[in-house]
């Protein structure tokens, strides 16, 4: 059974950090695209950050291009999203993705907020 149970949200002042992980069971990470994405209120669902099953390729949103790391731990068979200098506007709730199967994690909250 494929699952995902995202962690690591919390309140953190601006120019803060975090690491949310998205650990997984019933698959493998490295043989699957993950993905995070992020619904901040009164905002639809937008895509975050993504690694590639082939060749461990990311890619981001521009809103976070250069701020938050995407990767993957094949021994805790875990995808991190690692957050740095976090903003005010990066508050959501962020979930991990699975496309194929169109698998969601259950969502963790992130506040950013002096």
């Amino acid at each position: 059974q494929v699952q995902l149970v995202a962690s690591g949200g919390g309140l953190v002042q601006p120019g803060g950090s975090l690491r949310l992980a998205c650990a997984a069971s019933g698959f493998t990470v490295i043989r699957y695209t993950v993905t995070w994405y992020r619904q901040r209120p009164g905002k639809e669902r937008e895509l975050v950050a993504t690694i590639i099953s082939v060749g461990s390729i990311t890619t981001y949103a521009d809103s976070v291009k250069g701020r938050f790391t995407i990767s993957r731990d094949n021994a805790k068979n875990t995808v991190f999203l690692q957050m740095n200098s976090l903003k005010p506007e990066d508050t959501a709730v962020y979930f991990c993705f699975r496309p194929a199967g169109n698998y969601w994690g259950q969502g963790t909250q992130v506040t950013v907020s002096a």
